[in-house]
């Protein structure tokens, strides 16, 4: 399925190789984390230039993720994101928590705990912009197979200049790039070894979207390989459902109606109640994004597929124990 995107998105154990038959777009580096130091801002070339609307968004995202790591009291710290903003970047140390920064904080937390209920190897998507750092910053469990999904040209410049300061994912875990310009990224995500008969987790941040449409390409896609109870987290642009409503007061309505006609069950997150769960003081942004966690209650493609073999093998067999099992 080809999947449509443009600008603004957002504003300006000894380790064995479980995944050997996975390919990689990323050297594995032999420890956990990275330098705590952040590096000397640089000036993205290459990437299709400093006129390419979707590094312009990626580093619009990628400079107020920087902005809040250089608070007194962060509400997160990136300690990579500062080798993808311009030198010459003003800094509004005074402005409020950015949506952005808050949404950030929030599916990283959430990302995390939910890693935490799943046993064995685990597979979580990123649908991204192309410069997230979420594979080199979060404290992945080991034998995490992390597959990001976004613009081939704005990943592998940032990919490029992630290296140069040296950054790496953890090395018991493994980061493979989807290219969003992919025709048909469900059998990608499907040839680069994702199963969708096992637990995954997905995240939408960033994501360039050019339409409704694609949205919903893209949770069409989601949820076919996604397994029943499969958690989603993310932030989408607010122009989405203004578009569709021509009222912002309908964000919640449009949300959960848009999700449960793709299988999930999924909630919007206000923004102000975030900012006081997180600090307990008042938030005056003007948020004009959509923050949102769902949860798909539908079988998988795959599930239904190993549930119709079972059934018509059991249904060939006359095997009374099995129908009992059902």
């Amino acid at each position: 399925m080809k999947w449509a995107f443009t600008l603004s998105t957002f504003p300006p154990t000894p380790f064995h190789k479980p995944f050997a038959h996975l390919s990689s777009n990323n050297d594995l580096c032999p420890r956990r984390g990275g330098p705590r130091r952040i590096p000397a801002r640089a000036k993205l070339n290459g990437a299709g230039g400093d006129d390419d609307p979707l590094v312009q968004s990626a580093v619009a995202a990628a400079t107020l993720r920087y902005q809040e790591t250089l608070r007194p009291d962060p509400l997160f710290v990136d300690p990579y994101v500062s080798c993808m903003v311009p030198s010459n970047t003003q800094m509004n140390m005074a402005q409020s928590w950015h949506c952005h920064c808050l949404a950030t904080k929030f599916i990283d937390e959430k990302l995390l705990e939910a890693m935490g209920g799943i046993s064995g190897p685990r597979q979580v998507v990123l649908l991204t912009d192309g410069m997230d750092t979420r594979p080199y910053r979060l404290n992945w469990p080991n034998f995490t197979v992390i597959y990001d999904v976004s613009p081939e040209r704005v990943y592998s410049e940032a990919t490029r200049k992630l290296k140069d300061i040296g950054a790496c994912i953890p090395s018991s875990c493994l980061l493979i790039h989807v290219p969003a310009e992919t025709f048909d990224i469900q059998q990608e995500l499907r040839r680069k070894g994702f199963n969708g008969a096992r637990p995954s987790l997905w995240a939408i941040q960033g994501l360039p979207l050019m339409t409704l449409t694609s949205l919903e390409d893209v949770l069409c896609v989601i949820s076919s390989l996604s397994i029943k109870e499969t958690l989603l987290f993310g932030e989408l642009p607010s122009w989405l459902a203004d578009n569709a409503f021509g009222m912002k007061s309908n964000q919640k309505e449009w949300i959960n109606k848009l999700f449960l006609g793709h299988g999930f069950r999924a909630d919007a997150i206000e923004y102000e109640a975030l900012a006081r769960s997180l600090r307990e003081e008042p938030w005056d942004g003007d948020p004009d994004s959509i923050l949102f966690a769902a949860e798909h209650l539908r079988l998988s493609d795959d599930q239904g597929e190993i549930w119709r073999r079972e059934f018509h093998r059991i249904e060939e067999n006359g095997d009374e124990e099995g129908f009992e099992e059902l």
